[in-house]
């Protein structure tokens, strides 16, 4: 299974007990610390396509603690606003 790639971080104990159970089913696999070595926009899409948004959806629906916070919302657009300044183009993309 030399095509298993994992985005982990250490100090996360579900990423500990997932390369865990590869490890169980001797799996290596390349190991992603997401945090240290964010991936781009392109490799994003990439996971976006192959988890299928619905699973996405689904995930986030099922644990609101993972969706990035805070959110605002005006009208159909939709902003996280970190740093705070990315506010302004919400606000100011009229």
């Amino acid at each position: 299974m030399d095509d298993v790639v994992i985005w982990a971080e250490d100090r996360c104990s579900r990423s500990r007990g997932a390369e865990a159970l590869l490890a169980e089913r001797g799996v290596v696999p390349a190991v992603v610390r997401y945090l240290e070595t964010p991936p781009d926009l392109a490799e994003l899409e990439r996971v976006v396509a192959a988890a299928g948004p619905d699973a996405l959806r689904d995930a986030l629906a099922a644990h609101p603690e993972l969706i990035e916070r805070p959110v605002v919302l005006r009208g159909d657009r939709a902003v996280v606003p970190r740093p705070p300044e990315r506010l302004l183009v919400l606000l100011d993309g009229d």
